[in-house]
């Protein structure tokens, strides 16, 4: 089958609940062993899970190392871990910057140098990066959010270029705004909700099962000569005008 994921290993961090939940499942649906990795535990007990906090190198070490020695291999590295702390700009906590750094792009590049090395070896794998809308178009009150979301979409354009080489694709998965515990806020207000839905081309909110097929298609071959590419799954926020 042409969007099969038969006999492909793949990590999926962020793994315990909503994007990152649903991109797990729809993997393994199609075929995958999913290990997911999260600093909690999976809400989910058929998706293999370990707990690991991805901006500790020791624990991304050991996880990485179970992984290996129960599958031998990883073919598909999905980086979804995120974290938003919305603050005024102008007195914006430098441990709330530092957070999101940590999390939203340092332990990407962490994971991605760590894991290209086991995808050169078995010639080539599959490497998505969740960035956000928030990588094109800036949002009020939330610079670090925006700045390393921006950031990370660069970094896949980069590393898809360096390891292009080894037959390693990257590419970039920008969501909308979806229906996750952290956007919970905004579409439990009624008039916020519906001023996001407004936005969009589709006149709706994302779902995180939006998200797989999308996930689904990069991972498999079917997308073989496809890398360095930003994918907007936004409903069509990002293109509309008046």
């Amino acid at each position: 089958m042409i969007f099969s994921l038969e006999n492909k290993t793949a990590i999926v961090t962020g793994s315990s609940k909503g994007n990152g939940l649903a991109i797990a499942k729809g993997l393994k649906d199609a075929g995958a062993e999913v290990i997911g990795l999260d600093i909690v535990e999976s809400e989910d007990c058929e998706i293999n899970s370990i707990v690991c906090d991805v901006t500790n190198p020791e624990s991304v070490d050991n996880a990485l190392r179970n992984v290996i020695n129960s599958y031998g291999k990883v073919d598909i590295l999905i980086n979804n871990a995120g974290v938003s702390y919305p603050s005024d700009f102008e007195d914006y906590p430098e441990d709330l910057w530092d957070m999101t750094y940590k999390v939203n792009l340092k332990a990407p590049f962490d994971l991605i140098k760590k894991i290209a090395k086991v995808m050169k070896d078995n010639n080539g794998g599959s490497i998505i990066n969740i960035t956000s809308l928030n990588s094109e178009l800036a949002f009020p009150n939330n610079p670090s959010y925006v700045a390393f979301k921006g950031a990370l979409k660069q970094l896949g354009k980069s590393a898809a270029v360096d390891l292009g080489k080894y037959n390693i694709r990257v590419n970039n998965v920008g969501p909308g705004y979806m229906m996750t515990d952290m956007t919970r806020k905004s579409w439990e207000d009624p008039k916020v909700c519906e001023e996001r839905k407004n936005k969009t081309v589709l006149g709706r909110w994302g779902k995180p099962e939006d998200l797989v097929g999308i996930s689904v298609f990069l991972s498999s071959d079917s997308s073989s000569y496809i890398t360095g590419q930003d994918i907007y799954v936004d409903g069509g926020w990002s293109i509309k005008g008046l």
